[in-house]
């Protein structure tokens, strides 16, 4: 069960204000997702927290609600291939700069989960340490990105259904390092990773 807690509705007063926060950042397989979720100034939801936080199914009964009550919403993505050219930090950015093109409401004001960001134009930021845990908007961007993240998780287990992508999503589990031994590495693996480390050669 969720713990209740209390959200900021907002970081600055009367700005048409984007949440921004990213999934998929410790993968060692798939793309990199963000979403940018702009809520009304009076949005509640007693239920959204950090997606981490929630469930599965809380997480998609509250990704429903974001989407249908949210005034903007959209989800960016930067491939794997991406990932190796540029690194997955400037991938995070680009990942949420692709969200907010998207936007068909244009922000005045980017609160970003985290504590780095390259700026988007001219349009006013601030970083927020955990804040997917602090403020609505950027908690809504964390349960859009991470579900959508899933979904496409998902459907690419269905291609290479031998490395528990159903499960652990492309996260660096036991089972998913296995395969890769196993297996192989598939071209949706970040070959910038290490994919396996040297130790569990000797532990598997």
């Amino acid at each position: 069960m969720t713990k209740k807690h209390k959200l900021e509705p907002f970081f600055k007063a009367g700005a048409t204000e984007a949440g921004c926060d990213e999934a998929g950042r410790g993968c060692l397989a798939g793309p990199v997702y963000a979403a940018a979720v702009i809520l009304p100034s009076d949005y509640f939801n007693p239920e959204l927290n950090d997606s981490k936080q929630l469930s599965e199914k809380q997480r998609y009964n509250i990704r429903e609600e974001i989407e249908k009550e949210a005034i903007d919403w959209a989800i960016g993505v930067v491939s794997n291939t991406e990932i190796d050219e540029i690194n997955i930090l400037n991938a995070s950015y680009l990942a949420m700069h692709r969200a907010i093109d998207k936007l068909k409401t244009l922000p005045g004001h980017l609160i970003i989960d985290g504590n780095r960001f390259n700026p988007y134009h001219k349009t006013s930021h601030e970083c927020i340490v955990k804040g997917d845990g602090k403020y609505f908007s950027i908690a809504a961007a964390s349960v859009l990105a991470k579900t959508y993240r899933d979904d496409y998780m998902h459907k690419i287990a269905e291609e290479y259904p031998g490395y528990d992508w159903d499960n652990n999503k492309g996260y660096p589990t036991k089972k998913h390092r296995k395969a890769i031994m196993e297996l192989g590495k598939t071209p949706y693996h970040r070959l910038s990773f290490t994919l396996i480390p040297p130790q569990l050669k000797i532990e598997f």
